[in-house]
């Protein structure tokens, strides 16, 4: 099921069928650095896949017939939702994460009624500060030692919270 589209891509429900691609993003450690959950084997990327099929609180990005990225999008409470990103890195640096998570913020606000979207992002990936800047999104929090270092399990990451409420978005 296809949510929307924009000038380059499609942003859909994933199908089980996009465990490779989905496997060139997860499996990367680099990609998966700055996430809260370990990089995936190839083997839990079939799973991984089967069960976003499942889910509605991740969808791919696709170009073309390929799936560069994944959004993930969950309800909180109080017409709040949660949206993070991630992206094959061959496929960084080209816009296309402003493109489609900008695209799903305005589908969310507009389509879904949803009230607010926040980020929470590691304090360290700059990137993604970035992006959620560009896109308009102000900074709320800072959250001190949240989830624990990859490198260093005693150690634990800061995470900003990034917000913007559906009356801030044009």
């Amino acid at each position: 099921m296809v949510l929307f589209t924009t000038d380059r891509l499609t942003v859909r429900k994933f199908r089980a069928a996009d465990h490779n691609d989905l496997a060139e993003i997860l499996t990367d450690e680099e990609v998966t650095y700055f996430e809260p959950y370990p990089t995936f084997t190839r083997e839990a990327c079939k799973k991984e896949a089967e069960n976003f099929e499942k889910s509605d609180e991740f969808f791919a990005v696709v170009l073309g017939d390929k799936v560069i990225g994944k959004i993930y999008f969950s309800k909180r409470n109080y017409g709040t939702c949660e949206i993070g990103y991630t992206f094959n890195k061959s496929y960084q640096g080209n816009g296309y994460a402003a493109e489609s998570v900008g695209a799903f913020i305005k589908y969310a606000f507009g389509t879904l009624g949803v009230r607010r979207i926040i980020a929470e992002i590691d304090a360290r990936n700059e990137k993604s500060l970035n992006l959620v800047k560009r896109l308009g999104m102000r900074q709320e929090a800072l959250h001190k030692e949240i989830f624990p270092s990859k490198e260093d399990p005693e150690r634990y990451n800061d995470f900003y919270i990034f917000a913007m409420l559906a009356k801030e978005c044009k």
